[in-house]
């Protein structure tokens, strides 16, 4: 459930990411390249991309961890919730609509040195700047991301909430000027859906009231046997 509601965040959401990321994925080098090297080092931007969302899974998952140890997983989850669907009431743009360049443009400058250098390892290593440029879709993510309790599990959903982006991050930097700006726009009224979404799950899950994998209690003495159960090694279990 977890996952399947990071991959719809991502995917829904990526629908912002057109707007904001999509000029720096047109501008990308190689667009003189053979039609198999670009599209290729497209992937390679967006796995470089995602990759970052990946080790910001590995961090907000070791925060998260600790939370959870401390017993305050529900707490993190009700607070990251009603966050997002306080984000979703409060805002037209939860995400904002300032281009990258203007609104961090150290961050900006630090990718201008790679721009002129189309190989793979370069694109690449775009891709993974431009995952830590600041965003309020990945901050989201993230905070989903903290709710799950452990590190293992928060890098999967980063990675599942990444792979949801990957569509249109790759339609936009394939076919970003064909794209009708009236059909990306009618799509991104979905976002609020996505976000309220997540929002829900988020605050279901914090309240855990005892519904198995939407809302499971986490307190109860059955889901930490189970838990237990799962991280024990198999065939290490005494009879």
């Amino acid at each position: 459930m977890e996952l399947g509601t990071a991959f719809l965040l991502g995917l829904v959401g990526s629908l912002h990411c057109g707007g904001m990321c999509g000029p720096l994925a047109l501008a990308l080098p190689g667009a003189n390249q053979r039609p198999l090297p670009y599209l290729l080092g497209r992937l390679a931007y967006n796995f470089g991309r995602i990759s970052t969302y990946g080790l910001l899974g590995a961090a907000v998952g070791a925060i998260g961890g600790g939370l959870a140890t401390a017993g305050l997983q529900q707490a993190v989850s009700l607070v990251a919730g009603t966050a997002v669907l306080a984000g979703v009431l409060l805002s037209r743009s939860p995400f904002g609509s300032r281009p990258i360049s203007v609104a961090f443009p150290w961050i900006g400058r630090l990718m201008a040195g790679r721009m002129r250098n189309g190989s793979f390892p370069s694109l690449a290593l775009l891709g993974l700047l431009n995952g830590w440029l600041p965003c309020g879709l990945v901050y989201v993510a993230c905070a989903a991301a903290a709710s799950t309790g452990g590190i293992l599990n928060a890098i999967a959903y980063m990675l599942v909430f990444g792979s949801g982006t990957l569509p249109m991050m790759l339609a936009a930097s394939l076919f970003g000027k064909r794209l009708q700006i009236s059909l990306r726009l009618r799509f991104q009224r979905l976002i609020p859906a996505a976000l309220t979404l997540v929002g829900l799950m988020l605050v279901l899950r914090g309240l855990a009231l005892g519904i198995p994998y939407l809302s499971p209690d986490l307190a109860s003495p059955d889901s930490h046997c189970a838990q237990c159960f799962a991280d024990t090694p198999a065939g290490s279990v005494n009879p």
